[in-house]
């Protein structure tokens, strides 16, 4: 079902980020090496980790939007499954900044889910302008 998977997998995604931001709170202002991590403010892995958590809420939010316009208009838009599956697709983007951060992985992920990303939203939105009469 076109939309389902976006709106479940948003959620759960959301979830996950937001432990995150606890995460980056208690080492912002209880980590027996605070000063450390709030002097790194605006570089290096203290920066990349608010970019992840960030863009992991955001994109979860757009896969909660999107699988919502795809149930609620499935029957008059057309490539919603390839919207669906681009709109998931585009996780790669924050997940992919963790994997830089945590195992120094090449940036190839984040390029993947950013690429994904803005595709389906942008498909999306000409599925609407194409779009005879919605429905509501």
């Amino acid at each position: 079902m076109n939309g389902k998977n976006n709106i479940a997998i948003g959620f759960l995604v959301m979830g996950f980020f937001m432990f995150y931001g606890f995460l980056l709170i208690y080492l912002r202002d209880f980590a027996p090496d605070k000063e450390a991590w709030v002097s790194s403010y605006s570089i290096g892995k203290h920066f990349e980790s608010r970019l992840a958590h960030v863009h992991g809420n955001l994109f979860a939010f757009l896969n909660i939007m999107i699988g919502y316009l795809l149930l609620r208009f499935q029957a008059q838009l057309s490539n919603g499954k390839t919207i669906s599956i681009l709109a998931l697709t585009g996780l790669l983007m924050p997940i992919g900044i963790l994997s830089e951060v945590y195992f120094g992985l090449p940036p190839a992920l984040v390029l993947i889910g950013a690429i994904a990303m803005t595709t389906s939203v942008i498909w999306l939105g000409i599925s609407f302008f194409r779009m005879k009469t919605p429905t509501f």
